[in-house]
């Protein structure tokens, strides 16, 4: 399955690098994030529960950043384990581009699946996956709106 898209975000790119980087910015944002923590330089772990059709698991897994060339963008790979729900593996290329006070935010991801939620089929995978990047990119577009210094602040309840 490929998904594509972009954002602009009327905050510069240095800030929105920052947030990409942050795991207390990415839990904030990312729809169903039960825990996220980061493991080594370029290395994060995370659960987070997701709801597919009639599909309810909670997925563990990781994500390595490679190709990282700041504040540009870099290549996000990753996979995660639901249990009897299956799995999910996949790589995505972000690219951050500046337009004056704006940048424009464009990544491309290729996902694989397995198990029962492979059995779903088609449409109903790539209309989630484009439900949960929008959900994540406009809660982090919110989140670099409410607060212009790019750092989570752990007391937040917006988003």
């Amino acid at each position: 399955m490929d998904i594509d898209g972009e954002y602009r975000i009327p905050v510069a790119r240095d800030k929105i690098w920052e947030a990409l980087n942050d795991p207390e910015v990415l839990k904030l944002c990312i729809p169903g994030c039960k825990e996220l923590s980061q493991d080594a330089p370029g290395e994060m772990s995370a659960k987070v529960a997701l709801k597919v059709g009639p599909v309810s698991a909670t997925f563990s897994g990781s994500v390595k950043f490679e190709d990282v060339n700041a504040p540009n963008g870099y290549t996000l790979v990753g996979h995660g384990n639901g249990g009897m729900a299956g799995f999910a593996k996949g790589r995505a290329v972000v690219n951050l581009v500046e337009e004056g006070p704006e940048t424009l935010l464009r990544y491309e991801a290729k996902a694989e699946t397995g198990g029962k939620i492979a059995s779903l089929g088609g449409r109903l995978l790539q209309s989630t996956s484009r439900k949960l990047a929008d959900q994540f990119f406009g809660a982090f577009a919110n989140y670099l709106g409410d607060h212009p210094v790019g750092r989570a602040d752990p007391t937040s309840q917006a988003v």
